[in-house]
């Protein structure tokens, strides 16, 4: 077994509770087999001598045979169940993982990947679910009943069934570990072949507007044969082994069966034993077989596995918690003990708040030199703040730092003295309002769009925060006003459109601190103009941190730092 299957089982507590309730079914199924074979063994051998069916053995014959179709109804809905709470498990932990990841590192990934693992990837962990565990608590159970029971009946049959029986698994495993590395390598490229398809389809405009789309067309095609190449060479592995194993099955039963004729003929064995036997032995391998074949099936759910797993354990640095911890010793009022005792952090009024930058060091994991480098900085509240430099030099990390979506590997991020990792982070999150430079728009409504960070806000007050950001003009001539939909980022708005919903959602969530990245790039000078009206509107009466490569919003800020290599290279009114 795995070491993945054996995590599976180990942190799924459904799955503990299916395989213990399968083995259960598969004992009473086990039973259920033996009686059918004693009862129709026993009316055939009647028949042949002459006498006429029983009508108590045909009804005890009728209603095993409900039973055992009544219990494969029950197995098959319990698998279902299980597996649809096994994957909803999964998919919450992947969720809560990712959304617990940095977006600067959940960014980085291929969001076509990731879409395929939690969609298609999941769901191909239904054959493992409902097919290899039932069916491996059924080998566990079935083949010992079954053999016990020949062992009773007839002991030089239930001798080569023993004898016989390990051969399975062992064929089994020999062609299983090939078709392993067969659907893993499959799996690899479907995942590919999704993330790719989804980033050409993000970019096609891009592609068309520079006559590669015909380029990028031939490469998906060329993925999708390998995928198609690798999912062929698996399915012929798969039926390899489906041979074998038959073949296998097959001859064992063989090597059952013609001693029992033989014996049969030569009136050593009477004809009801004889028949128990032949109607026994291919049962005692049935589930082994069936277990080679659901694993086949079930290759790909357990590599999927080994990528959630992955993702689940990927290492994080360390970011905003709820509480400070505290190692070692600590007083009786707080508790005893060497274990880190965690000690509730008050959390500070971000309106009074002065936010420092104390000696912070940034490492990104694909750029050897530092994004910020000891970088030490203070912002009294009420101050306005503009960050200037050329592009790369560490403006943006500084946002993110008092985002709490970058953690330093030196310094601390201090909140009115207070640590940020220290702080829940949708608390202070709560009282900070971000306009990036490129804001997301989401396919809802306008009105959703600027509900963002108030979900709980009027229609009122939404139309109220558009009209402060110069956006209720081209909203209400849109066809269906603020109810209008919107594509994803914000498909059918031009980019200062784009710009002044975000502001609209600042004005709306009216925090006390105010984060601008850049609101004023990319936009003609017409959108420039009224963004940079909302914009100073926005700032006036919050501590507000604005990067800027233009100047149209400098007049308007209180002090100017350059910021250059990670470094702060200047500290003054005006940039250096």
């Amino acid at each position: 077994m795995k070491p993945v299957e054996h995590r599976l089982r180990r942190e799924l507590q459904v799955l503990r509770h299916h395989l213990t309730t399968s083995a259960g079914l598969a004992l009473l199924g086990a039973g259920l087999v033996v009686g059918q074979a004693g009862l129709l063994a026993g009316l055939l051998a009647d028949g042949f001598a002459g006498h006429g069916p029983r009508t108590t053995g045909l009804a005890a014959l009728g209603t095993v045979l409900a039973l055992r179709a009544l219990l494969a109804w029950a197995r098959g809905a319990l698998a279902q169940r299980t597996a649809a709470e096994a994957k909803r498990v999964l998919r919450d932990r992947l969720a809560e993982r990712l959304r617990r990841t940095g977006p600067r590192r959940l960014a980085a990934r291929r969001h076509g990947e990731t879409a395929t693992l939690f969609t298609r990837g999941l769901d191909a962990l239904d054959p493992y679910l409902t097919g290899y565990l039932p069916t491996m608590a059924a080998t566990a159970v079935v083949p010992l009943v079954v053999v016990g029971w020949l062992w009773w009946t007839d002991w030089s049959s239930a001798l080569i069934v023993v004898i016989t029986l390990p051969l399975i698994p062992v064929f089994g495993a020999l062609v299983g570990m090939h078709t392993a590395r067969r659907t893993a390598r499959q799996w690899r490229l479907l995942a590919r072949l999704g993330g790719h398809f989804l980033d050409v389809v993000a970019g096609l405009p891009t592609l068309r507007a520079f006559g590669r789309e015909h380029h990028q067309t031939g490469v998906v095609r060329e993925m999708a044969d390998a995928h198609r190449r690798a999912t062929m060479r698996t399915l012929r592995v798969a039926f390899l082994s489906s041979l074998v194993l038959e073949t296998v099955a097959t001859l064992s039963v063989a090597l059952v069966a013609v001693p029992v004729g033989l014996r049969l003929l030569a009136d050593d064995l009477d004809l009801r034993t004889a028949l128990v036997v032949l109607f026994l032995a291919p049962e005692a391998y049935l589930p082994l077989r069936a277990a080679a074949a659901a694993f086949h099936d079930s290759a790909e759910g357990i590599t999927v596995a080994e990528r959630v797993f992955a993702v689940l354990d990927e290492e994080e640095p360390a970011v905003a918690g709820t509480s400070a911890v505290l190692p070692g010793p600590v007083p009786a009022a707080v508790g005893r003990g060497p274990c880190p005792v965690t000690v509730p952090v008050p959390h500070p009024d971000a309106r009074t708040a002065r936010l420092r930058l104390d000696g912070v060091t940034v490492h990104h994991p694909d750029r050897a030199a530092p994004a910020l480098d000891a970088v030490s900085l203070t912002v009294h509240p009420g101050e306005h703040l503009a960050l200037v430099g050329p592009s790369g030099a560490g403006k943006s990390t500084l946002l993110a730092l008092l985002l709490g979506f970058v953690t330093p590997g030196a310094g601390r991020v201090l909140v009115d003295g207070t640590d940020l990792a220290a702080l829940d982070p949708e608390a202070w999150l709560a009282q900070v309002a971000w306009v990036p430079q490129r804001p997301h728009l989401f396919a809802t409504t306008v009105a959703d769009n600027i509900r963002l960070g108030r979900p709980d806000a009027t229609d009122a007050d939404v139309r109220a925060a558009a009209r402060a950001a110069c956006a209720d003009g081209f909203v209400e001539a849109l066809p269906r006003g603020y109810a209008t939909p919107l594509g994803e980022h914000g498909a059918g708005l031009s980019a200062g459109q784009r710009q002044r919903i975000a502001l609209a959602r600042a004005f709306l969530k009216d925090a006390p601190v105010l984060l601008l990245d850049e609101p004023t790039a990319h936009l003609d000078p017409e959108s420039e103009a009224a963004v940079t009206r909302a914009t100073v509107d926005l700032m006036r009466g919050r501590t507000a941190i604005v990067v800027a490569h233009r100047t149209s919003l400098l007049p308007y800020t209180d002090r100017t730092v350059t910021v250059r290599a990670g470094v702060l290279a200047a500290d003054g009114l005006v940039p250096a």
